[in-house]
């Protein structure tokens, strides 16, 4: 560790004690509230012009904020790196066999110190925790807490609470970092650990890589002698604060973006019997809806079960049966939506996408005219989107990948066909019930049906499955399975694709396709999946 503070630790001081957001920096000194995120966290350095315009903010001179400053390169490698635990989403697994309370508490035990080596000594960092419903989010939690307050950090504990509300409170409430328990949409035996950093972002990857090490024992990254990271002791042992205040504050915030009163909407809700449960009913009925609510008994092991975004079923009956306007469901953490419209169809990410984009655009907010998607979307929502005036920039499978895409370019609307829905505007990884009250929003203001809204995208038939591996890196790499691959590709032509995809958090090779026949889907999928079997490659 260094005594010298960093340039980008300076800046944070400076803004912090000024009471300034990085918004309102950004505006001051006119450019993006990336920009100012990424100087602060030392992944890249001002310009001159941009220096003597931040000093002229906070009345320093230039030798002050440059003087006895150390820079530092944190810059993400080009090269994606495999990480041994951490997926695209966190660190997920079966409870007791691949992810562990151990493991738990020495995450916990590495964040609480990690947060506060680089700063002021005595500096006490502060970590938000969130879980699901699933009955081991307890004794994760648990072991978190205990690893971070062991280091000396607080914990502040929002308890059963959704994926997005945890990035809200983090960002908003200047946290070190936030902490969710979950495993999103997997069935209740898993369960995962999302790392959150102070903007309300995913954890990069340099320091999910230091986890790792820390992990595995090895502690040479952090140039410390002995076996252990140093405990706390005395009044340095961290302290646990009961913040369900935090979650009340997310549910005022989901309220206060709604411009319609939505007394004369019926609408369904299907909380997965997980995180939502005491959300979505909450916000909706403030906001006057009259609202049907399904999977919204939670007891530890029925999460997902038949119910919730990836049972969309049963919501599609409900609303068709009770006549209701709409209807809108979640996943096991809510940071997907998908919904139905009045006649029961399901309206997935996709059409979502096109419907929220074209509002967007409409209202002169959807910046470059763009909205980012992923290579699973339909390519009916790239032709219905170029219809409307829009560009679509895809990017590989990943809500994370979509929101650096985002980021990158401020974009304004990015997701993805599972219901991952981003606005940018409003928040920084998906929120499925934000994205439901921006669907509502439009059914209102445009006194259209959801149906009606989404009647001109029309989708290719696409059909995929997903195929239980041994190793998902032979599929990908085995010469047999590529070249059937690319056989159907040739059947296919120009009009539809053919996928061949890894799961980034089971498993599981997904096989797509997608052409104008949807029984010629079904032919392609099973040829490719047939192989993948007939190699010897799947677990039986």
């Amino acid at each position: 560790m260094c005594d010298l503070m960093t340039l980008g630790e300076k800046l944070y001081h400076l803004r912090t004690t000024a009471n300034l957001s990085q918004e309102q920096l950004a505006e001051k000194i006119s450019v993006s509230r990336q920009s100012v995120s990424k100087w602060e966290i030392d992944q890249a350095l001002p310009q001159i012009d941009k220096v003597l315009q931040i000093c002229s903010v906070f009345g320093v001179s230039a030798d002050e904020l440059l003087k006895d400053s150390i820079t530092v390169d944190r810059t993400p490698s080009n090269v994606p790196r495999k990480n041994k635990y951490f997926g695209t989403d966190g660190f997920r697994g079966e409870v007791n066999v691949d992810l562990t309370s151990v493991q738990a508490y020495k995450i916990g035990r590495f964040l609480g110190w990690y947060l506060a080596s680089d700063k002021k000594p005595g500096y006490k960092p502060r970590i938000v925790v969130g879980k699901d419903t699933r009955r081991s989010s307890y004794n994760l939690e648990y072991s978190i807490v205990a690893g971070i307050t062991a280091s000396g950090a607080d914990a502040y504990m929002l308890h059963v609470t959704t994926t997005p509300s945890v990035s809200y409170v983090t960002a908003k409430d200047e946290f070190d970092c936030g902490i969710m328990i979950t495993a999103s949409h997997n069935p209740y035996t898993d369960n995962g650990i999302k790392v959150i950093n102070r903007y309300g972002e995913k954890l990069d990857d340099d320091t999910t890589s230091l986890i790792e090490s820390y992990l595995d024992g090895d502690l040479s990254p952090f140039g410390i002698s002995g076996d252990d990271l140093p405990f706390a002791t005395g009044e340095r042992i961290g302290c646990i604060v009961d913040y369900v205040a935090g979650r009340n504050r997310y549910i005022a915030y989901l309220i206060s973006l709604a411009s319609y009163s939505y007394r004369n909407l019926r609408i369904g809700l299907d909380c997965a019997n997980g995180s939502s449960w005491s959300v979505a009913g909450a916000v909706f009925g403030a906001l006057g809806a009259q609202t049907v609510i399904i999977g919204a008994e939670p007891d530890g092991i029925n999460i997902n079960k038949d119910c919730g975004s990836t049972h969309i079923e049963n919501l599609c009956r409900v609303v068709k049966e009770q006549h209701l306007d709409v209807g809108f469901a979640f996943d096991g953490d809510a940071d997907r939506c998908l919904a139905v419209d009045e006649n029961g169809n399901v309206v997935d990410g996709d059409g979502i996408l096109y419907i929220l984009g074209k509002r967007l655009h409409e209202r002169g907010m959807l910046k470059n005219d763009t909205v980012v998607s992923t290579i699973m979307s339909n390519s009916g929502l790239v032709a219905a989107l170029e219809k409307a005036g829009i560009k679509n920039e895809q990017t590989t499978v990943g809500d994370r990948f979509v929101y650096e895409c985002m980021q990158k370019n401020d974009y304004a609307l990015g997701g993805e066909s599972s219901g991952h829905i981003i606005l940018r505007k409003y928040a920084t990884t998906g929120d499925g019930i934000l994205t439901a009250i921006m669907l509502a929003e439009e059914i209102c203001s445009s006194k259209q049906s959801l149906s009606k809204l989404a009647e001109p995208l029309k989708l290719y038939p696409q059909v995929t499955k997903n195929v239980r591996v041994k190793d998902k890196s032979a599929v990908l790499n085995d010469a047999e399975v590529l070249e059937v691959k690319a056989f159907v590709e040739r059947e296919i032509g120009g009009k539809g694709r053919v996928l061949l995809r890894a799961s980034g958090t089971e498993p599981l090779i997904r096989v797509m396709a997608e052409c104008e026949d949807e029984e010629k889907c079904e032919e392609y999928v099973s040829r490719i999946s047939d192989k993948i079997r007939e190699r010897g490659l799947c677990v039986e």
